[in-house]
């Protein structure tokens, strides 16, 4: 492959790759720490950290919407109405 050619690509970054797609894919972290070797998962979290496109997707998945602001009570003129008609 000519786009690959010029990089080195070693069994370590095959290993890293194979483990940052299957984190993409959803695959549980202890599982991957496992297949890897790792006795932490600590160490697996390497591959967590990485990842970008995942912390933005996690970060959209926090995002808290604003909420609509109530109408104040005294903004109700109907209610206003009523009140100053006791």
């Amino acid at each position: 492959m000519p786009s690959v050619r010029d990089k080195r690509v070693s069994p370590h970054t095959i290993r890293h790759t194979t483990a940052t797609h299957l984190l993409q894919a959803g695959v549980d972290i202890n599982t991957i720490r496992a297949w890897l070797g790792h006795v932490s998962v600590e160490t697996t979290n390497i591959y967590a950290e990485v990842n970008l496109e995942m912390k933005a997707k996690a970060l959209l998945n926090c995002e808290m919407k604003a909420k609509k602001s109530k109408k104040h009570w005294r903004d109700d003129k109907n209610l206003m109405a009523f009140l100053d008609s006791l």
